[in-house]
């Protein structure tokens, strides 16, 4: 069956009569007048009465409609999906912090390759002023960053993650139904710190102690602060997302008070602006999925 035949159809009936879906479609009267003969001829059937210059649908016509313009739809959007298949680039390149590349790119990009088989990936990492600058020079296509608002690019939340307090299997705060601030500062801390506004958020819960926190070690790495404390160094304050498997696994243990409700470390999304659309979505959806788990 001939799209076009059913194109014409459609059109005349949108537009209440041949001219005008003529005008419509770019192509003359008659032509108009062959595609709906041609039509009937497929369906053995009239699709319009003639009386003088007036048409009138007839009964098998308004029985066919809803199923011309359904395949008249489903053919659009099969175009339009070609389409834009056929703008997405064979290399995609992905900046993002070194947390993000810990903990959230390997559970995000097997997912992503699922939606986009042929494309292959690139990962950049950073902190998030270099990763903002790759992203505004087209170095990298998007970028996966703390919180930040520029006039060129589009940032949106991802997810947040809570900043809590974690502890080894044993530790005697798992006993302790209160914890006091004191308490948490006698104890030896391995002290992970980003550089984010957060971690400021962390320094001023003891900000108004007799003495300073016992800060043991202090790093800049997740992932040194997290072993180190499953080896009983000290205990740390640390992102939720980067000890989801230790949690799963009763290695580690996070201590809740209320001095730490609230504060969390924002990822955002970032792509310059109108570009990518489609993957930004893709990642959106996936991610919502992920921080769900």
């Amino acid at each position: 069956m001939n799209i076009e035949n059913m194109e014409a159809f459609v059109y005349v009936i949108h537009y209440g009569g041949f001219n005008k879906a003529a005008e419509a479609l770019y192509l003359s009267q008659p032509s108009v007048t062959a595609r709906i003969q041609s039509l009937e001829r497929e369906l053995n059937c009239k699709l319009f009465d003639r009386i003088g210059k007036q048409i009138q649908i007839t009964e098998e016509g308004k029985r066919f409609l809803p199923y011309a313009q359904q395949l008249l739809l489903i053919y659009q959007k099969g175009k339009q999906n070609i389409s834009q298949k056929k703008s997405l680039p064979d290399e995609f390149r992905i900046g993002c912090t070194l947390s993000v590349s810990n903990y959230l790119i390997p559970e995000l990009l097997p997912l992503l390759g699922k939606y986009y088989p042929a494309m292959r990936f690139k990962i950049v990492t950073g902190v998030t002023d270099e990763i903002v600058d790759k992203v505004l020079n087209k170095e990298v296509d998007i970028g996966f960053v703390r919180h930040v608002s520029h006039p060129n690019l589009q940032s949106i939340k991802l997810y947040e993650d809570p900043i809590r307090l974690y502890v080894y299997e044993g530790h005697p705060f798992l006993k302790e139904p209160r914890l006091a601030i004191e308490a948490i500062a006698r104890q030896q801390l391995v002290f992970f710190e980003c550089g984010a506004l957060d971690w400021l958020r962390i320094h001023r819960i003891f900000e108004n102690l007799d003495h300073p926190p016992n800060i043991r070690i202090q790093t800049d790495n997740s992932e040194m602060a997290k072993k180190l404390v499953i080896q009983k160094a000290g205990i740390s304050f640390l992102p939720g997302w980067c000890v989801r498997q230790e949690i799963r696994s009763g290695k580690l243990f996070p201590i809740h008070f209320a001095e730490t409700e609230g504060i969390s470390m924002q990822t955002n999304l970032i792509a310059n602006q109108g570009e990518h659309a489609e993957i930004l979505a893709t990642i959106l959806e996936i991610g919502r999925e992920l921080t769900m788990v």
